[in-house]
């Protein structure tokens, strides 16, 4: 009797595609060309948003064809990493955080040798 294995792990998740509609589109294009230039990265950052995207959106808006432009861009926010890659991630850190750790207490342990072979020289003399 053969025992099935479960299937492997899941590969990483492909970042989700943004697309948006022709009205989101004019409003966001508008919105953009109304505000004052302090506040244009706000929207930016607010709608997940480059600025090409306005740029873009406005060509194709003052060519008439807003509707035909179709979102092969992603949006800025990166893709979530697979967990076993974060978890490798963190335990990168931590090996990185307790060897220069270890490194100092290594680096103290060789100062209190020298210092107690050097006590020991002076306490021979001193005899």
């Amino acid at each position: 009797m053969t025992s099935t294995s479960g299937p492997g792990p899941d590969p990483a998740p492909k970042p989700k595609r943004r697309t948006f509609t022709a009205e989101y589109k004019l409003r966001i294009v508008a919105e953009y060309d109304a505000a004052p230039a302090g506040e244009k990265g706000a929207i930016l950052r607010r709608e997940r948003l480059y600025s090409s995207h306005v740029i873009e959106w406005r060509a194709a808006r003052d060519a008439g064809a807003l509707a035909q432009l179709t979102d092969h861009r992603t949006s800025p926010a990166r893709p979530r990493k697979h967990p076993a890659e974060a978890e490798n991630a963190r335990l990168r850190r931590e090996n990185e955080r307790l060897r220069a750790e270890v490194d100092q207490k290594n680096a103290a342990l060789e100062v209190l040798g020298k210092t107690h072979a050097l006590l020991q020289s002076l306490s021979k003399s001193a005899d």
